[in-house]
């Protein structure tokens, strides 16, 4: 059975939160059709966004004309503390997640789960500077501060920004196999190796 997998971005989001999963997930997509995985980008209303850094995006739908998903990846940045209060938002992300989609967000867009209910009770990891932020929105929110991303069935939360490729490369082992993945990373030549 096809998987979608949506991408929400919004203003203020920040652009590799979201574009480096998007790289794995739609490298999966595009090199291996017989999985079945479509990737797609939408925004609230459709409309384009500006992300943290100012870059530009057109997205490929809105909340409205999105298909139904089985995946959504929840990007981290500035915008998302906005969304902390915005019972619009928060409603939406309830909604999404009693309809049987797995949750995942990387760096402070676990943030607007905490805000929602989403994390109570459960583990959960965050951007290194938001994890007393991301354990104040919620109730026995469990910190994995050294976790890259943490996986609770349901929900999976990633750190910062290149977590996020790492929590989406552990999603292609987790829908399809670990073979898989490792041949997406080659794919993508991700291999990290920091000079500093």
């Amino acid at each position: 059975m096809a998987k979608k997998i949506g991408i929400f971005i919004f203003d203020g989001a920040e652009e590799l939160d979201w574009a480096g999963p998007y790289e794995v997930l739609a490298t999966w997509a595009q090199l291996w059709p017989q999985d079945e995985v479509e990737v797609v980008t939408f925004t609230a209303t459709g409309d384009p966004v500006r992300c943290a850094k100012g870059l530009r995006v057109i997205p490929d739908h809105s909340w409205d004309t999105a298909p139904p998903l089985d995946v959504l990846v929840y990007p981290g940045g500035q915008g998302t503390r906005s969304q902390l209060e915005d019972e619009r938002v928060l409603s939406w992300v309830r909604k999404m997640a009693e309809d049987d989609v797995l949750m995942t967000s990387v760096c402070t867009g676990s943030l607007v789960y905490a805000a929602a209910g989403l994390l109570d009770r459960r583990p959960a990891t965050t951007y290194w500077a938001s994890l007393d932020h991301l354990a104040s929105l919620g109730t026995d929110i469990e910190l994995r501060p050294l976790d890259r991303f943490v996986d609770d069935v349901d929900v999976i939360t990633s750190a910062g920004v290149s977590a996020g490729m790492d929590m989406a490369l552990h999603l292609v082992a987790r829908l399809h196999s670990v073979e898989r993945a490792r041949e997406v990373r080659r794919a993508i030549q991700y291999d990290p190796e920091p000079p500093v």
